[in-house]
């Protein structure tokens, strides 16, 4: 499918551009990725995978991030004054975010839909099951947490000698296929070549690491939200790499525990990526899901 783009989405009436995959009459699953990533790091290959599984898949790029809206006007982001607890420079947070993706459902006609969200987009999914539950069908959160930061917290140690990514493209690339091998999957075999050919098609698609600092900002500034998941009622799974240096598989963990009746699926091996080796066993998880809840919808 080729790229589409929505206008006027959501309170804010960002653009955002989206795919769609799969039968426009099975079940709609939105994919929400993660900070600094695009729809494009939804891997084609395991979007097949889930259409394959009986669903009609919808992949998207967050705001400041690909080719939908940017905010480059706003005050500069201060990720170490927002890490000591002053939002002051956030420009948004995770429930504006969470506001594009169900005005994105808007856009396309959809009700409702089966949310899947990875790191940040797994929180993102978790505020839409929060704040907009009509819209939700189910809730799959990956790599993600609470927002606790007792939890889910990255290891630094892993992460000191990567320094902020590069400007130009080439080492742009090179940067992502190192932060890959460091934050990826010891269990399985890195794919240098498709980080790489993924890298090259973002940074030529959107490169925004000032908008990457904006979403990490939201994060933090929208706090703890162990509490309202604990209210969540709605089919639930929670998938996490027991290897994740990126987020503690504590995370996930802890999003398990807080949303009632969850399924916590659990990794060896798995870090904070999509190794295809696992694009079936995950796909399945998901479709599986999905189909459980379409079975079975609130108030039947």
């Amino acid at each position: 499918m080729s790229e589409e783009k929505a206008l006027n989405v959501g309170p804010s009436a960002i653009e955002v551009v989206y795919e769609r995959f799969g039968d426009p009459k099975a079940p709609p699953v939105l994919l929400v990725m993660g900070g600094g990533a695009q729809m494009i790091h939804w891997p084609e290959g395991f979007c097949t995978e889930l259409v394959d599984r009986g669903v009609q898949v919808i992949r998207f790029d967050n705001r400041d991030s690909g080719r939908s809206s940017h905010f480059p006007h706003v005050p500069p982001p201060d990720l170490q004054a927002a890490m000591a607890g002053d939002f002051s420079s956030a420009s948004y947070t995770l429930s504006d975010m969470a506001a594009d993706a169900v005005g994105l459902l808007d856009a396309l006609g959809f009700d409702s839909a089966h949310v899947v969200g990875a790191s940040l987009g797994g929180m993102i999914a978790q505020m839409i099951a929060i704040e907009h539950p009509t819209r939700i069908r189910s809730l799959t959160s990956m790599m993600s947490t609470t927002g606790d930061r007792a939890v889910g917290q990255p290891d630094f140690t892993v992460l000191a000698g990567l320094g902020a990514p590069p400007e130009d493209r080439q080492s742009f690339i090179g940067w992502q296929v190192r932060a890959m091998r460091a934050i990826g999957s010891p269990g399985f075999k890195p794919d240098d070549a498709g980080v790489a050919e993924r890298a090259g098609r973002a940074y030529d698609r959107g490169h925004d690491r000032v908008g990457m600092l904006r979403q990490a900002i939201a994060v933090l500034a929208s706090g703890d939200r162990t509490e309202r998941l604990r209210t969540l009622s709605l089919p639930t799974l929670v998938i996490h790499g027991a290897d994740d240096a990126m987020c503690d598989v504590s995370g996930g963990r802890a999003t398990a525990a807080a949303v009632p009746g969850a399924t916590l699926e659990i990794f060896d091996g798995l870090g904070h990526n999509f190794p295809r080796e696992l694009w079936p066993g995950i796909a399945t998880l998901i479709a599986d899901l999905v189909h459980r809840a379409e079975a079975d919808p609130p108030g039947a």
